[in-house]
């Protein structure tokens, strides 16, 4: 039988681009084979698409493997095929299988690696991906496809490696949607890592670049922004983005509605972030996290535990993250024996083994209510080796409380662990300062410069007019530093008025009462709130967002300056949020 010309618009092919069943897609072959179809390279590479889609992989590769000589061409098909069905290891064999053919002619293409770096898309692959961007510079000839460049971009930012990826995308003339996408979602994931990062920031300015480029964002897009938004407390761009999704008609989906509830939750904007959740057509455990964590370290623990509840109600699984932020909000309200029982529950009730940050919780919590020696207890006996992390936690209770053993204990475990960390030796000091052990202290700072550690400087950033301003402990470089300072003069007038004292007890250095007021008068989060006061409408909340655990001292003057002045005051320090107003503070003087 002479073959059948195998063009696009043959009825067979038709077919089976509607065969939607294993049995149709056995039909559709047999008639292809009987009709000498199967014999060509096109007709080929549409079954192995579809049977890929809706055919047991066996299947797939068996129509391969029936192949006399497949072209690159097919090979390629095939790696995309089964890529689909995340098979990276069956990918590999497939591209060894090209590599290992004694066929001259047959050597991988432009469109060989773009699959194949889609399939390494995750840290466990990474090294595959590396010896894979090998490959390319060995059979590929520069300048590369877009395509290629693509996908070492999208690779490297998915593996965490954004520097890299930064790089691949510099090369990029004309970044398409899924380009600009797959950049601003890498810095998006490593400003999440840490405290307000230059990741974050680049991802305005990458968002920018990419407006002025008439590139349209979708979805993807606003979710990185909103996220970085997030992570910088800048919520000025982050509202922005949200009224560019309602504007737009986009979808309030549960990815850009996660992100919102972050965005409004770490601005401080606890009931916009409630709005948005109950607004959500769709909801999901992640969507819950990201609620229940906001109401956590807002220190609303009592209505994160009820909304944990109506999540069980409604059929939702609660996960390792979930169980944390439940954890999270007993701490912050000092719910002891709540805590102690969520914890108790994620073997027994749910499966979920503790990870090191469950342990962590589990210690803050403890160590907050004065539990210290209980939270040693639980350390010592954890069936995980405990980080830095853990022992910095059990440290800070022992400062909190004055446990100077627990405390000298704590310090040379971490020594052990991280020899160059600042904050250890500060809480240490800390716990010798308020026992007026000044040569203890003295000892602990010549131990620090022993060993060349410089202690972490507080800073502060507020926004004012959607432009973030951040300042350091005693900073006097902002352009207007005069009037921050008349401020700063005026508000120390009134607080002495008010009877106020300053509370020197973890200033660290043996001096003079005196000049420990002094020490207190500069911190960070002050001159950002005297900034706030000269530049910011009257009526405007403050929002400070602090690097470090706000001090007793300026945590006592916050809650008389929202007084004073009649301003909403919210601080976002290392450990939560302080919601500050009429001489009160949401955490009730408990954090």
């Amino acid at each position: 039988m002479k073959p059948i010309s195998p063009t696009v618009n043959h009825p067979i092919l038709h077919l089976l681009e509607t065969s939607r069943t294993l049995n149709t897609i056995k039909q559709v072959h047999a008639q292809m084979i009987t009709t000498a179809l199967i014999l060509h390279t096109y007709p080929i590479s549409r079954i192995l698409l579809s049977s890929a889609r809706f055919a047991p992989l066996p299947y797939t590769l068996t129509i391969f493997n029936q192949v006399r000589n497949p072209s690159i061409f097919l090979y390629n098909t095939l790696i995309s095929s089964v890529t689909q069905k995340d098979q990276p290891k069956v990918a590999v064999s497939v591209y060894c299988k090209i590599l290992t053919t004694q066929r001259p002619m047959l050597k991988p293409n432009n469109y060989t690696y773009p699959s194949l770096f889609k399939a390494f898309g995750s840290h466990q692959w990474f090294e595959h991906g590396q010896a894979l961007h090998a490959h390319v510079l060995k059979f590929l000839d520069t300048p590369y496809d877009g395509f290629v460049q693509a996908s070492l971009l999208n690779f490297y930012s998915r593996c965490g490696r954004v520097d890299t990826a930064r790089y691949f995308f510099d090369q990029i003339s004309r970044p398409d949607l899924a380009t600009w996408n797959s950049i601003l979602s890498a810095y998006a994931r490593d400003s999440s890592l840490g405290f307000v990062s230059d990741s974050g920031l680049e991802v305005l300015n990458l968002f920018g670049r990419m407006q002025k480029s008439l590139v349209e964002p979708n979805e993807v897009t606003i979710v990185a922004l909103i996220t970085a938004c997030a992570e910088l407390g800048a919520l000025s761009q982050g509202t922005w983005a949200h009224v560019y999704v309602i504007r737009n008609g986009l979808s309030l989906n549960r990815f850009i509605g996660t992100a919102l509830i972050t965005l409004y939750a770490n601005s401080g904007c606890l009931g916009f972030a409630r709005q948005v959740f109950d607004k959500m057509p769709q909801r999901d455990t992640f969507c819950f996290n990201a609620m229940i964590r906001g109401l956590a370290v807002h220190g609303n623990g009592n209505e994160a535990l009820d909304l944990f509840e109506i999540m069980k109600e409604e059929g939702f699984i609660p996960d390792d993250v979930t169980i944390l932020a439940v954890m999270c909000a007993c701490s912050h309200v000092g719910l002891v024996d709540e805590g102690r029982k969520y914890f108790d529950s994620m073997k027994g009730i749910y499966g979920i083994e503790p990870k090191l940050e469950h342990y962590c919780c589990l210690v803050d919590l403890l160590g907050r209510a004065g539990l210290v020696k209980e939270a040693e207890e639980r350390v010592l006996t954890m069936p995980v080796k405990p980080n830095a992390i853990l022992w910095r936690s059990l440290l800070g209770a022992a400062r909190v409380y004055g446990n100077l053993e627990i405390g000298e204990f704590v310090l040379n475990k971490l020594l052990e662990l991280e020899t160059e960390t600042s904050g250890n030796y500060v809480l240490l000091s800390n716990i010798y300062a308020c026992m007026n052990k000044w040569e203890d202290v003295k000892r602990v700072r010549e131990l620090m410069k022993e060993k060349g550690v410089d202690k972490t400087p507080g800073s502060s950033l507020v926004e004012v007019d959607g432009s973030m301003h951040e300042f350091l402990i005693g900073d006097k470089s902002h352009p207007r530093v005069g009037e921050i300072y008349l401020k700063l003069e005026e508000m120390n007038i009134k607080l002495r008025e008010f009877g106020y004292r300053a509370r020197t007890r973890e200033v660290l250095f043996d001096i003079e009462e005196e000049e420990k007021e002094d020490a207190l008068l500069y911190h960070s989060e002050r001159l950002a709130i005297a900034f706030a006061l000269v530049a910011s409408d009257s009526r405007a909340p403050i929002r400070v967002i602090k690097n470090l655990r706000v001090c007793v001292d300026c945590h006592s003057i916050t809650k008389i300056l929202s007084a004073m002045y009649g301003r909403e005051i919210i601080v976002r320090d290392g450990t939560r949020f302080h919601h500050f107003s009429n001489g009160s503070c949401s955490c009730l003087d408990y954090w």
